[in-house]
């Protein structure tokens, strides 16, 4: 089955229909519906618009291949590290596999002891953040309050808000972040 095919049948599925209700959304022969589902049909481009209007999703999306699976493993001794300002603070440690095929971002921050993530504060006007302290304790500042935070406590932070995360401890602060859409 192909990816175009894939696309088809799984949203078919989700939205419980049966293929002759798709080629009716569509307005694509059912005929044609099957063969693309079993990899067979070779759709004009004409097709290939109407189904990504069908499926709700920008045409280019139809084109993209399938995933190489070992792309799919990030290996510690292979990431990328992300280093702030100075360098001399925090550093980030990109731990989603194919980073740049993903709608997420996954990134260890070790903050070092007495030190914040920023003087002023990080505001994402695109983004939505998760935060989990993975050990020690923590402050993050969310629009000029302070909130300590301790290791297994999470805090999700909106685009537009302002904030950055704060170690008033003597020990180094692991902090996990997911972030949606991709940070880089």
């Amino acid at each position: 089955m192909s990816h175009i095919g894939r696309t088809i049948a799984n949203y078919r599925k989700m939205n419980q229909m049966t293929i002759r209700e798709f080629a009716d959304h569509s307005e694509i022969s059912t005929s044609l519906i099957s063969q693309l589902e079993r990899g067979k049909g070779n759709p004009s481009l004409h097709v290939l618009e109407r189904l990504a209007q069908a499926l709700g999703v920008p045409l280019f999306t139809l084109f993209i291949n399938d995933i190489d699976p070992a792309t799919l493993i990030s290996r510690k001794a292979d990431r990328h590290k992300v280093y702030r300002e100075d360098n001399a603070h925090i550093v980030y440690d990109v731990l989603t596999p194919d980073f740049m095929n993903t709608n997420l971002e996954m990134l260890m921050m070790e903050i070092k002891p007495c030190s914040n993530t920023t003087e002023s504060h990080y505001v994402h006007d695109a983004k939505e953040e998760i935060a989990v302290i993975m050990n020690g304790h923590i402050q993050v500042e969310l629009e000029g309050t302070a909130y300590p935070l301790s290791e297994g406590d999470v805090v999700r932070i909106p685009k537009h808000i302002r904030h950055r995360f704060i170690n008033d401890s003597e020990d180094f602060v692991k902090v996990l972040f997911v972030l949606t859409p991709s940070f880089y």
